[in-house]
């Protein structure tokens, strides 16, 4: 698994537990091993500039995602092939706004926000209120399931 992290945020962000994360979320996502991913921190005025840019929305959100690929889940017997993932963008500042609405802390919305591009580089949305459903279910799983995994290290 081959990640750059690009941190131009100004915020620290623990980068190594971001990476056990991401190959956390792969390996569970039966990505292959050697699928690129590219994960950015930019701060507010960058981030709005992205969501203009690409999403023709005002203001900063909080996660994009540019898939490459189109990669998408593999099964425990076939892993997906060789890849580049695609990009995610975060923005430290929103999620830290979004942290705090939530009662948790910033850490934790940042690996939500992480797990969330993911989700969307391998194809899943949240347009309808099934596909809600599957995604925001994934997500909550795959996040429950990395905590525990950390806890026992």
């Amino acid at each position: 698994m081959t990640v750059e992290i690009n941190n131009e945020a100004g915020t620290a962000v623990d980068e190594a537990k971001l990476l056990r994360l991401v190959a956390f979320v792969l390996e569970s996502m039966h990505v292959h091993p050697d699928t690129e991913l590219g994960v950015m921190f930019v701060d507010e005025a960058a981030m709005e500039r992205l969501h203009v840019q690409w999403m023709n929305e005002p203001g900063a959100t909080d996660v994009l995602s540019f898939p490459m690929d189109e990669l998408r889940p593999g099964r425990p017997d076939a892993v997906t092939p060789v890849g580049i993932l695609g990009d995610i963008v975060v923005c430290p500042q929103v999620a830290e706004r979004q942290a705090e609405a939530a009662g948790h802390d910033t850490e934790r919305e940042i690996m939500i926000l992480l797990t969330h591009g993911m989700l969307h580089l391998l194809g899943f949305d949240h347009a309808t209120p099934d596909e809600e459903a599957e995604m925001f279910g994934l997500q909550r799983d795959l996040i429950l399931s990395f905590a525990m995994r950390e806890r026992s290290r």
